[in-house]
């Protein structure tokens, strides 16, 4: 099935609200085991999350890593409102920095020791602008995990998946995520978009039926 993109920004109010409101444990708490899983035994660090959201990411990220800072990057304005009010409650303000960009010119300057992202590639214009966003972030040894959905092969199938992981969403939750998975890029596609960005030491896998992986240490000696 051919991809058919959507906008850059699902930032709408009720958008915002609809997924701040739903339930993305199961793959969320899967992103950050994965995380923590790698890095769990590194006392201390910096980790940047680019296309943070509504914040649940990195909330579960800051209760694995208690050692590390967390810098939050999101473009819309209402997701990153509604993660402000979740840092806040949880009293991580410190640990949390929120940061309002567009990828790649709004990258934060200096180099993290992990660079992680959760459906975002999807979203974006241009695919390539997420790859040399952490080609710049990272560092040799940096550690990097980027997670999105996996465009099945018909929109019958796509209408199938939504059916079995939304079934109990609002329409407007519903809509989006089939509209995601139709712009969701093929673990194919993403092989070829890190390996041009020279990102060589990434390895992809499937988590889940309708997600793709991409992982590892890059530049390390």
């Amino acid at each position: 099935m051919q991809r058919i993109p959507e906008p850059e920004l699902m930032d709408e109010p009720a958008q915002a609200r609809a997924y701040a409101e739903a339930d993305f444990s199961e793959p969320n708490q899967l992103f950050t085991d994965a995380v923590a899983a790698r890095l769990g035994g590194t006392e201390a660090g910096r980790l940047i999350d680019l296309g943070c959201g509504p914040g649940d990411i990195c909330l579960r990220l800051a209760s694995a890593l208690p050692g590390w800072h967390i810098t939050a990057l999101d473009a819309g304005p209402n997701m990153l409102a509604l993660a402000r009010q979740a840092v806040e409650r949880a009293g991580l303000a410190a640990r949390i920095e929120l940061l309002q960009a567009r990828l790649p010119e709004g990258c934060p300057p200096g180099q993290f020791d992990a660079v992680v992202s959760n459906s975002l590639l999807h979203h974006l214009p241009d695919p390539m602008s997420l790859w040399q966003a952490v080609s710049a972030l990272a560092r040799p040894g940096t550690y990097v995990q980027i997670m999105d959905l996996h465009r099945p092969d018909s929109e019958a199938r796509a209408r199938w998946i939504v059916d079995q992981h939304a079934a109990d969403a609002p329409p407007v939750l519903r809509d989006d995520f089939y509209n995601s998975l139709l712009a969701a890029w093929t673990i194919e596609e993403v092989r070829t978009q890190f390996e041009a960005a020279g990102l060589l030491d990434l390895q992809l896998s499937r988590p889940t039926e309708r997600h793709w992986m991409a992982s590892g240490f890059v530049g390390a000696a």
